[in-house]
């Protein structure tokens, strides 16, 4: 505090960083912010509502918020498809109640057993559900996530990861936030998502095209990762020029961005000129291991043998998948148009106009999930989320506390039990059935 007492970022707009030891380095910078150590209920049902949310003080309000966030009683069940009463624990699970409370409830039988959480907060950009406390918008806001993030981490597996979508309001300070909850050492990527694929031509400045969704895993050590399935168009890179036997290659760099003196040696072309490394690179290979590829007929010198050498890569020695990038196109992953035909099948879009395509949320669980695993959103919204997770035969726990969510969450699932054919339906050849309560 003695270091930041007059630094810019000492509660600028009551938002700032903190050092919690003055002796210890700046890996212990943390963002501060009045409510930190508060939890807000966060208790709207409609989207126009004002509310007065009181902060409840960890230490002032012990008993509050003991019976706040004591373990409540689910009520009023019904059932659709073949989900069963006796089997209650584990059915696909819609919760219409405040995602706080429920969160806390779950935790009963549910602590280490989600492999995937979605989260699609409220952006906080002035227009959505956090106009109840001006003077502290943005606090409000951390105070609202951080409650609801930490116990996130308590659900999830050792191998489970969360997935935050945010746009440029916030995602930075949520950055910061989740590297505190998660650590830093957890912290796996910052996803671009395209979500839209035209330009918005009267933006004051710059056209708002893209999301981000911050990944995290619960411990790095225990995660991984499956690749995304081979396509058509990548296979399609594959070229076999010289007609070689073993079928379709691609060429690769032979050098590397490094320099090692026993990996610097000249390459006589098959026309005769002499290549070298380029300047501060060398060969991927010593010479001795050049040579026996080069009589394997794995180097490359162009149609006309004067070309700096390449490594042929053949299609029947790739892996079947592909390493995800940390761009996703609208043409991948689909757009905000996409989600919207997607969710007007259902409903009118009168009050609940931000959803995610479908395709959005199924490279996630390609990724992040198998089939059987766990799949928690506690920001359900229209119910996309469950949806893909219903026809990627994936289980699911979501919840939603605004009343627009009971208007179409429970219309849109029953559909998919029914075959629906939207969204990703074709894409996982999906024809109806399951169920959840």
């Amino acid at each position: 505090k003695q270091l930041l007492e007059d630094s810019f970022t000492k509660y600028k707009k009551k938002i700032g960083l903190n050092i919690n030891d003055s002796t210890s380095n700046f890996d212990d910078v943390v963002l501060e912010w009045p409510y930190k150590d508060c939890v807000l209920e966060g208790s709207q049902i409609e989207q126009n509502e004002v509310r007065n949310e009181i902060f409840w003080n960890s230490v002032i309000a012990k008993e509050e918020l003991s019976n706040l966030l004591s373990p409540k009683v689910l009520t009023n069940f019904k059932f659709y498809g073949d989900a069963k009463k006796r089997n209650i624990v584990n059915e696909n699970q819609v919760i219409f109640g405040n995602n706080l409370i429920t969160l806390h409830s779950l935790k009963c039988k549910f602590a280490n057993k989600i492999q995937a959480i979605y989260c699609d907060p409220p952006y906080n950009k002035g227009r959505d559900t956090f106009g109840y406390n001006d003077k502290f918008n943005h606090s409000t806001w951390l105070t609202f996530l951080r409650n609801r993030i930490e116990v996130c981490r308590e659900l999830l597996k050792p191998s489970g990861t969360i997935w935050i979508n945010l746009d440029d309001t916030e995602n930075h300070y949520a950055k910061v936030l989740m590297d505190e909850i998660f650590g830093r050492e957890n912290f796996i990527s910052n996803v671009i998502w395209e979500k839209k694929y035209s330009p918005q031509n009267d933006a004051k400045f710059f056209s708002d095209n893209h999301d981000h969704i911050l990944v995290y895993a619960k411990d790095k050590n225990f995660t991984q990762f499956k690749g995304l399935e081979r396509t058509e168009e990548a296979n399609q890179r594959y070229k076999n020029p010289d007609d070689d036997k073993r079928g379709p290659w691609k060429s690769g760099d032979l050098s590397v961005k490094r320099y090692t003196k026993e990996y610097d040696y000249p390459i006589k072309t098959p026309s005769g000129r002499i290549v070298n490394p380029p300047k501060g690179r060398c060969w991927r290979v010593k010479e001795e291991p050049f040579k026996k590829l080069l009589k394997e007929n794995k180097i490359w010198f162009g149609e006309d043998g004067n070309n700096v050498p390449s490594i042929k890569r053949f299609l029947s020695e790739v892996k079947d998948s592909i390493t995800p990038k940390t761009i996703w196109t609208y043409q991948e992953v689909g757009h905000n148009q996409d989600a919207n035909r997607e969710l007007s099948k259902f409903y009118d879009m009168e009050e609940f106009t931000t959803p995610k395509p479908e395709k959005l949320l199924k490279r996630i669980l390609d990724i992040s999930t198998n089939e059987t695993d766990w799949v928690l959103d506690a920001f359900a919204g229209s119910g996309t989320t469950a949806a893909v997770a219903l026809k990627m035969k994936r289980k699911f726990i979501i919840c939603e506390q605004m009343n627009y969510g009971k208007k179409i969450i429970v219309k849109r699932l029953s559909s998919v039990l029914d075959g629906e054919e939207g969204g990703i339906s074709k894409d996982v050849k999906w024809s109806g059935g399951g169920g959840f309560c």
